[in-house]
């Protein structure tokens, strides 16, 4: 009896490959300090005309913290939010309307300090595109769309001293925006895995 032939492997998805990178990556574990607020981040991936697409917000300036500084949604842990993913995804709601349910976790990054006394965990997940997104006016003024692969483009990273800062600065530089602070930290650490 001749063989049956053999189905091809299914075709890996980007998101697929993402998960691998982020999952392949040596776990940075860091212990939030007693009294430090909690915080999480989604860093939300799409695929636009070909390409991989990350989204960013600029906050208002009426915010207490960050106030017109370039972010990934997110925010302040609440007592019933069940996980720091469950805050990333309820954030992430609150500020653009992207609803839970239409976002495919991918993995996390390394929790970070900020100098405004945030512990902030980040996780990568996939939306669709195009979305229609409700942006809370009150926090964020602009949703910012940026190619993974203009990220990726050296000249784009600067990096410098600021005062009574020990380590050097990102700024990642896109049209007339500049991505800096934990946002620019957890952009670098996504493309570093990406490379």
């Amino acid at each position: 009896m001749p063989s049956s032939p053999t189905a091809p492997p299914p075709a890996r998805s980007w998101m697929d490959d993402v998960r691998d990178r982020l999952s392949a990556r040596e776990p940075v574990v860091a212990t939030p300090s007693p009294g430090i607020r909690r915080a999480a981040v989604l860093v939300p991936l799409f695929v636009k005309d070909g390409g991989l697409w990350v989204l960013l917000t600029r906050r208002t300036e009426s915010l207490e913290h960050h106030r017109g500084q370039i972010s990934f949604p997110g925010g302040s842990a609440e007592d019933d939010d069940d996980s720091p993913l469950e805050t990333a995804l309820r954030e992430t709601d609150e500020e653009i309307g992207v609803r839970a349910e239409d976002v495919k976790p991918l993995g996390t990054l390394s929790p970070l300090t900020t100098v405004t006394n945030f512990y902030v965990e980040p996780f990568v997940g996939a939306i669709p595109n195009p979305y229609p997104f409700r942006v809370a006016e009150a926090e964020i003024a602009e949703l910012i769309e940026v190619p993974v692969a203009t990220l990726l483009d050296p000249k784009v990273l600067e990096t410098r001293m600021l005062p009574g800062r020990e380590e050097p600065v990102l700024f990642y530089h896109h049209g007339d925006h500049v991505i800096w602070g934990v946002t620019a930290r957890i952009l670098k650490e996504f493309l570093d895995a990406l490379r």
